[in-house]
């Protein structure tokens, strides 16, 4: 009898039973979770379809209505310079929530390449690539955003890049762990045996059963990189003015203007808290219910 009808090579593949269901038992047994990623698919469609949700331009200008207080004309009230604070939290839901969004899908993207070749094929490159990864941890990282968005400037795609490249180096070891613990099973042996391909195994075997901590990594990363963007807008370094951002909604009229009209920073901050809040439930929810091993805290 040959090799290939006696060693089954077929890779347990996590299997949720399609997505109802599993949206069904995120329902069920992780309700906040659930609660979370609602919260976090309306702040993305508020971002997505702003010109139509958002009642003013982010930039309308009324000096008649200027630091008035919430109330029907202006659910969150106006700034220093009659512009409606409703309009500027949904325009800024657009610039945030896609920033953090954009780079975390390319820190997952880093993290799950430098993850997957360093913990598949170890020695050497494994050796190489984890001591670059621990040198780049060394800097802080705020001190490296600050410093290499001072030098490019201000705007979107640095920002994007740059946390994408500063969060994917650093979680890459996360997905080196799973990949690690994947690659010592029998059908990755069976495999081997068989002559399949590295490219093959990767592809067939060992992402499919890496998934769901790349998935919870993705959901963690969109808050973190939230509060990256934010950071730096408070700072003056985030995307250049009049577009609105959360961030900079804080650091320019809500600091200054903060005890006239409180709203003003108030309004702000809340969104920033509710979308990272949301973001980090329902990331914990993914990995109770993706990952085997949190099976018996359920």
């Amino acid at each position: 009898m040959s090799i290939a009808t006696s060693v089954p090579i077929a890779a347990p593949v996590p299997v949720t039973g399609g997505v109802l269901p599993f949206l069904r038992r995120l329902v069920r047994e992780k309700p906040l979770g659930a609660a979370g990623g609602a919260m976090l698919l309306f702040f993305l469609f508020c971002g997505v379809f702003a010109d139509f949700i958002a009642p003013f331009g982010y930039n309308d200008i009324s000096p008649a209505e200027r630091l008035k207080p919430p109330g029907a004309g202006h659910w969150f009230g106006t700034d220093n310079l009659g512009r409606d604070l409703l309009s500027r939290c949904i325009y800024g839901a657009q610039l945030s929530v896609i920033i953090g969004c954009a780079a975390a899908l390319l820190a997952t993207l880093i993290s799950a390449v430098l993850g997957i070749v360093s913990g598949y094929f170890g020695g050497k490159l494994d050796l190489f690539l984890q001591r670059f990864v621990d040198a780049w941890m060394s800097f802080p990282d705020l001190v490296v955003l600050i410093v290499v968005v001072s030098v490019l400037g201000p705007g979107m795609p640095q920002i994007i890049i740059t946390l994408g490249v500063l969060l994917g180096i650093a979680g890459s070891r996360i997905v080196r762990s799973a990949v690690i613990s994947v690659r010592e099973n029998t059908y990755v042996h069976a495999a081997q045996s068989l002559g399949a391909s590295s490219p093959r195994i990767l592809w067939r075997h060992v992402l499919p059963n890496v998934m769901p901590p790349i998935i919870v990594l993705f959901t963690t990363r969109v808050g973190t990189a939230i509060l990256a963007e934010s950071g730096l807008s408070f700072l003056g370094l985030g995307v250049p003015p009049p577009a609105p951002t959360w961030g900079s909604m804080l650091s320019g009229s809500g600091r200054t203007f903060m005890f006239e009209g409180p709203w003003l920073a108030l309004a702000p901050g809340l969104c920033l808290t509710a979308v990272v809040y949301a973001t980090n439930v329902f990331g914990d929810a993914l990995r109770d219910l993706l990952d085997p091993r949190m099976r018996g805290t359920r």
